[in-house]
């Protein structure tokens, strides 16, 4: 357990987020990290090689992420050659993090795992996926007896071997309730300890996630099974973390998410933005020192940029040429509390995500912004000098480089 980030006194902040919340929010969940599966099936990334795919799953076990999905065996030799080095990795180094496999319904996707899982001699997660919807079995020509027989087949083959099994029915939020409830009873009555609610298209706003999470809740008290509930989303309408985030607080007990929110199209929920807000929220304390290094691990190895105003982990998360945002950020850094710098222009602590806040040079900003910049460098220089280096910025439209500063204190007179 990492110690929680200082703050602010309390009567500096008034926050509306606090007042009259569900009760459920103190609640933990679980994290389950799809990067290594369902992120690289993004069209536009690149499959990682796996000694990339090692560190990524490294560094999720130091996040404190729950579990990881390590792939897709019946997809073909290679993916099933990585599957078995990433569950050797987790047996040999210990590590925390559980490993997860996907599966179609099928047995030829399901007995890869077994074996893996056998010659390794770990237990792996089978996650096996049925579209759901009534658009998906239109478009398949799918009867609902072979979806039964394919979600019977399957889960009953994963656990009979042994290994925790959970049914994941896609394009849930479009799905009627009917379909649902016949698929999901038939894979609890085969032993499945979870199932999964997926937001495939992301089609889902915040109310219907709470929707469809009370419905699920109702049907699993109804089965008078043990068995729990996911949240698996995805963000084509921008809205994969508000929906994640509702889909929890009305009780689902294990959310997904992919780092950088890479994934199919427009990609997955954003497993570093869940975090920090969950973080935020109370409901998780881990340690998030290592998010930045995790992010841009996943990014260099799937050749796929962070930009710039990415929260959290993005270049200009804490990065501020603003004269008058620099001054309060300098100010509170004065009075001797490393909150109050943070809190001052930030929503997101930056020591709580192994970041500082950045003060940068430009055509915005005021004489404070050039002082803190040669401050954080160990420079001391005249106050003549301090006036060419802002008069530089003013005459320009961006914010100037660190060789062009020392440029211009490179020309400045010398007292």
């Amino acid at each position: 357990m990492s110690a929680p980030p200082p703050s602010p006194p309390a009567d500096l902040l008034h926050d509306w987020n606090s007042d009259g919340p569900p009760s459920v929010v103190r609640r933990r969940v679980e994290l389950y990290d799809e990067t290594l599966r369902d992120g690289i099936q993004s069209p536009s990334v690149t499959d990682p090689d796996i000694e990339s795919k090692k560190a990524i799953l490294r560094l999720m076990d130091r996040l404190g992420l729950d579990w990881a999905d390590i792939g897709l065996p019946g997809a073909g030799p290679r993916a099933a050659a990585d599957v078995e080095a990433l569950a050797r990795l987790i047996r040999d180094e210990r590590l925390g993090v559980r490993p997860s496999c996907a599966a179609r319904t099928l047995l030829a996707d399901v007995e890869p795992i077994v074996r893996i899982a056998q010659e390794v001699g770990l237990p792996i997660e089978v996650m096996a996926f049925i579209g759901s919807s009534p658009i998906r079995q239109y478009v398949e020509d799918w009867d609902s007896a072979m979806m039964r027989s394919c979600v019977e087949a399957s889960i009953g083959a994963a656990v009979r071997a042994g290994l925790p099994a959970c049914l994941v029915t896609e394009d849930t939020t479009r799905a009627r309730p009917e379909m649902l409830e016949d698929l999901y009873r038939r894979a609890i009555d085969r032993g499945a300890y979870r199932i999964c609610l997926c937001d495939t298209v992301g089609h889902a706003t915040p109310a219907g996630a709470r929707r469809l999470v009370e419905w699920a809740l109702d049907l699993v008290r109804r089965s008078g099974a043990a068995v729990q509930i996911d949240w698996h989303g995805h963000n084509d309408r921008g809205l994969a973390v508000p929906v994640t985030l509702a889909a929890y607080e009305a009780g689902v007990d294990r959310v997904h998410g992919c780092a950088i929110g890479i994934g199919e199209r427009v990609g997955n929920a954003p497993m570093d933005q869940l975090l920090v807000n969950l973080r935020l929220m109370g409901v998780i304390d881990n340690d998030l020192n290592a998010l930045t290094e995790y992010c841009d691990t996943v990014s260099r190895a799937c050749g796929m940029p962070i930009p710039w105003n990415y929260p959290a982990v993005g270049r200009d998360a804490f990065r501020t040429a603003t004269g008058v945002h620099a001054a309060a950020v300098i100010k509170g850094e004065r009075k001797g509390n490393r909150a109050l710098a943070d809190a001052v222009y930030s929503g997101v602590p930056a020591h709580m995500v192994g970041r500082r806040q950045e003060i940068e040079i430009s055509h915005m900003s005021g004489m404070s912004n050039v002082q803190a910049w040669l401050a954080s460098r160990g420079l001391e220089v005249d106050a003549e000098t301090c006036r060419a280096v802002l008069a530089a910025a003013k005459a320009g439209n961006r914010v100037l480089t660190e060789p062009e500063i020392r440029a211009v204190l490179a020309a400045a007179p010398k007292p």
